[in-house]
């Protein structure tokens, strides 16, 4: 039953404890307590809205970095990985198979305070190579939600 709350909580995190309960087929009091559990065991780290830019007053410059670093011989890619995600400007990070080795997902209040973060913080961690940045322009797409309101499935005509 936890899989199927997770799954439920994945695609809709603002539903009350009684609706999870009634989508459970279960009572509200077991559902807080798997919730409670969940939470416990860091299997929920937290709930999050899913606002369009459009919607927010206050725009954020918001850049992904694939980052290369040369992996340590104790801790790997884990070390410098660790450190970069201290940084209140990263957002997201992950380790990724291809032409980098770490995709960092930063946001700042300027094109400036992005690039200052990039050159006097991301690039002078011990063990990064380089840096390739892009900058996020617009969002079509948010948590597997269209931003323009139709989520319908247009599907394309198969033909032989």
């Amino acid at each position: 039953m936890q899989n199927r709350l997770l799954n439920i909580l994945e695609r809709d995190a603002s539903l009350s404890i009684e609706e999870l309960a009634v989508r459970l087929n279960s009572d509200p009091e077991t559902v807080r307590g798997m919730m409670r559990q969940l939470v416990a065991e860091r299997k929920i780290l937290g709930y999050q809205a899913i606002i369009p830019e459009t919607s927010n007053t206050q725009t954020k410059v918001k850049a992904l970095i694939e980052v290369k670093i040369t992996p340590r011989r104790e801790g790997g890619f884990d070390t410098p990985a660790k450190r970069i995600a201290r940084f209140p400007e990263v957002t997201d990070l992950a380790l990724v198979s291809g032409s980098c080795d770490l995709f960092v997902n930063v946001q700042g209040n300027s094109l400036q305070e992005v690039a200052t973060f990039i050159a006097e913080k991301l690039a002078t961690i011990d063990g990064v190579i380089s840096t390739a940045t892009t900058f996020q322009l617009k969002h079509y797409k948010i948590a597997g939600r269209t931003l323009d309101g139709d989520e319908k499935a247009d599907r394309l005509a198969v033909c032989p």
